[in-house]
């Protein structure tokens, strides 16, 4: 009997899309969905790597440039007021107020620091929103789609436990399958959940970092500003 018990197990598909295949309506709805899960996150990963490196690399060359000695006012001329680079965009957003802050007659409008200050913060709001944006979605993903393998696992296992009470045989070749698929349901919910809360904590780490350097820029830059005002 142990012998036919261990014939028929080894004769038995355990490959990936076997399981798959096997699994009743509801697991396979649930392996399906995590798999799409992990993708999503995936491309936002993909995304979020390409896009912090240029952001590191364009602030870079933009403070190499503003650090040059060269006159604001020609480098903001080069820039011009919608740049395509992140940093250059918080900077054209304070030059942009500090020339409508002048007169016709070259003196300047009371209050112009403030609004200087006041516009590169909603430059550094936005770029902030626009480096974050995407990380809800690896959150939700990294503490949701473990709970979720693990519905496809109960479920599965009390399938297979019915198939058990069906059948009146708890055989390895009648128990095997079933818990093999139920496990692979929550296989799948970690091998979604664990790379999207690693890159989660790294790009929240990372946007921090990036957006405490503009941050830093516009301080630098209005002191500069307030340097002229005052003189």
């Amino acid at each position: 009997m142990e012998a036919e018990t261990l014939a028929l197990a080894q004769e038995m598909d355990f490959s990936m899309w076997s399981l798959f295949a096997r699994a009743t309506l509801t697991v396979k709805l649930v392996m399906i969905l995590l798999i799409l899960a992990s993708f999503w996150s995936w491309s936002i990963i993909v995304q979020k790597l390409i896009s912090y490196r240029k952001a590191r690399a364009e602030a870079a060359v933009f403070d190499r440039a503003f650090w040059s000695g060269e006159p604001l006012d020609e480098l903001f001329d080069q820039i011009g007021p919608e740049p395509s680079g992140r940093s250059e965009r918080v900077f054209a957003a304070g030059m942009t107020e500090w020339r409508r802050s002048h007169r016709q007659d070259g003196g300047l409008i009371a209050g112009a620091q403030a609004r200087i200050d006041r516009s590169m913060d909603v430059a550094i709001a936005k770029e902030a929103e626009d480096l974050q944006s995407g990380l809800s979605i690896l959150a939700t993903v990294g503490s949701v789609t473990p709970f979720v393998g693990l519905f496809g696992t109960v479920w599965g296992i009390m399938h297979s436990f019915i198939g058990i009470a069906e059948q009146q045989n708890t055989n390895l070749a009648v128990v095997a399958p079933g818990i093999a698929e139920a496990l692979l349901a929550t296989g799948l919910g970690l091998l979604a959940a664990i790379p999207a809360v690693i890159f989660y904590n790294k790009f929240s780490a990372d946007s921090d970092r990036i957006v405490a350097g503009y941050e830093a820029f516009a301080d630098e830059f209005a002191t500069i500003l307030s340097r002229q005002l005052d003189s």
